[in-house]
């Protein structure tokens, strides 16, 4: 599998876009509960059934023969590698259509073909192949025809421009040592109140051992005091309620907590306040642009935000955060892309939703390397499991190519019923955590320096979803297991109130 690995390392996994969804997967802001499940809007999702994009567990034409054709002699062929170009392909354990599906490959995969074999009257043509699932060497059989061999072929103009290239990365700091993350969210006001107390003890007791704080919040308030905020927002320093940031770092790390500065990228109705020029136009009201929670979007476009938001970054990690993980870092949901006529980004270099996404998170890891602090990026846990940006500037392999970690959103609460063929997944926590994490592992096997898979997972009860359960210590087990069962050791649980079950971690 070594010499499977380094083929595919030195080939990117590019997808076809496919049509963008609105059915997306809702970000954090909707996670307390707060907005109707029928706000599509940067808000819950739809109840459309999402088969045809994932979780599919038969593809009509893929990999159908004659049934009962005796098959012909092995033709021998050279090792080489070939894409997936069926949305959803099974894996036979025979080359036989109406052998065992021992597993389904994702578009664009790249697999190394290690035999192949002509059947039945037609001569349908199989690929033996060998790919790697979950660090397990698996083989198999795949119809030939759903596959290419150059996978410009399965190139969609849209990603072009995209840089897949391997990329330098630390590998770990000395004076920053790496951890496997067991971490909880904290915003300003648990950050700055008795709550900390509480979590702090809560790390004593079980395998808590990070902290994921909101240094620039939802609202572009800051946690303290930051000349960057001084400079480019001045109102984001209003609220500050950590007076004392050298005594509160010190305080974490007598404790031996890894600490994330959690920090909103481009959602910021602070900034969009004091530079409105620069928000987001909605050209049919001549008025900035808000989501269904009433906060206005910047452009991720623009240069200036990037500035200020990596001058954050570097403080928080002049202050001693071990890393630093953009949140909104994509563009606002606008249906799929159906809004995009209506919204001017004010897009004036003219980049892609997904170049502008890869191109800031390039930028920010440049400017913070010498800080010697890691980059995370936040995205939706569907990215995973569709062929494309989901509209949102938000497409695997270009994200994970450039950061250190990874973090997909995986509330099960968050993804529209059907999804995985699970008919409600907020009440299969296990299943949906499985079935995202398996697609995420499929989608980093194939660029050669991926980021680091460490998942969002859900620890709130998501009381507006019909169908729902109670989320408590078994649901966030069943999570955590999943992610285990796909060889992902990291996680950060996420409760809007900061309220977790502590027995979970135990």
């Amino acid at each position: 599998m070594k010499r499977l690995s380094l083929i595919i390392a030195a080939c990117i996994l590019i997808f076809v876009v496919q049509g963008c969804t609105q059915d997306v997967q809702s970000s954090k802001d909707n996670a307390n509960g707060s907005n109707s499940p029928a706000n599509v809007e940067d808000g819950n999702v739809e109840d459309k059934n999402l088969d045809d994009q994932v979780g599919q567990d038969e593809i009509n034409e893929e990999d159908i023969d004659e049934e009962g054709n005796e098959e012909d002699e092995e033709v021998a062929s050279p090792q080489n590698l070939v894409y997936i170009s069926a949305d959803r392909l099974n894996v036979r354990s025979q080359p036989d259509s109406t052998a065992e599906k021992i597993g389904q490959l994702m578009k664009g995969t790249g697999v190394e073909v290690v035999d192949e074999k002509h059947q039945g009257e037609e001569q349908t043509k199989w690929f033996k192949i060998s790919y790697d699932m979950a660090g397990q060497a698996v083989e198999g059989w795949i119809s030939a025809e759903h596959t290419v061999t150059d996978r410009t072929e399965l190139l969609s103009e849209g990603y072009r421009n995209l840089d897949f290239s391997p990329q330098k990365k630390a590998e770990e700091y000395p004076e920053n040592p790496r951890i496997e993350v067991k971490g909880v969210y904290l915003t300003v006001y648990s950050a700055s109140g008795s709550r900390l107390d509480s979590l702090i003890e809560t790390t004593k007791t079980t395998e808590l051992n990070t902290f994921v704080i909101d240094v620039k919040d939802d609202n572009g308030n800051m946690l303290f005091y930051s000349q960057a905020a001084e400079k480019y927002a001045p109102e984001a320093n209003k609220l500050t309620p950590i007076k004392d940031i050298e005594a509160f770092m010190k305080k974490l790390k007598d404790n031996n907590i890894y600490t994330i500065a959690r920090i909103v990228t481009f959602k910021d109705p602070v900034y969009t306040e004091a530079h409105p020029e620069r928000a987001i136009l909605d050209k049919r009201t001549g008025q900035a642009h808000a989501q269904s929670d009433g906060l206005r979007w910047a452009s991720p476009h623009d240069r200036q935000l990037w500035e200020y938001d990596v001058a954050v970054a570097k403080e928080a990690a002049k202050v001693g955060f071990n890393e630093i993980q953009f949140d909104y870092v994509r563009f606002p949901d606008s249906g799929g892309g159906k809004l995009d006529p209506y919204l001017d980004y004010r897009n004036t270099n003219n980049e892609s939703k997904p170049e502008t996404i890869q191109n800031f998170l390039k930028y920010a890891y440049e400017e913070l390397s010498p800080e010697k602090v890691y980059v995370g990026a936040d995205i939706y846990g569907l990215v995973g499991s569709v062929t494309d940006d989901m509209g949102l500037g938000q497409y695997w392999e270009a994200v994970s190519n450039v950061v250190d970690y990874v973090c997909p959103m995986m509330y099960p609460s968050h993804y529209a019923n059907h999804t995985y063929q699970l008919p409600v997944p907020d009440a299969y926590p296990y299943e949906t955590i499985y079935n995202s994490a398996k697609d995420s592992v499929m989608r980093n096997n194939n660029i050669e320096t991926p980021a680091i898979i460490r998942p969002w997972i859900q620890d709130f009860t998501a009381s507006w979803v019909k169908g729902h359960v109670e989320y408590g210590e078994k649901e966030v087990r069943a999570q955590i297991k999943a992610l285990e069962d796909n060889g992902i050791d990291e996680y950060m649980l996420w409760n809007p109130n900061n309220r977790y079950s502590e027995p979970a971690l135990r």
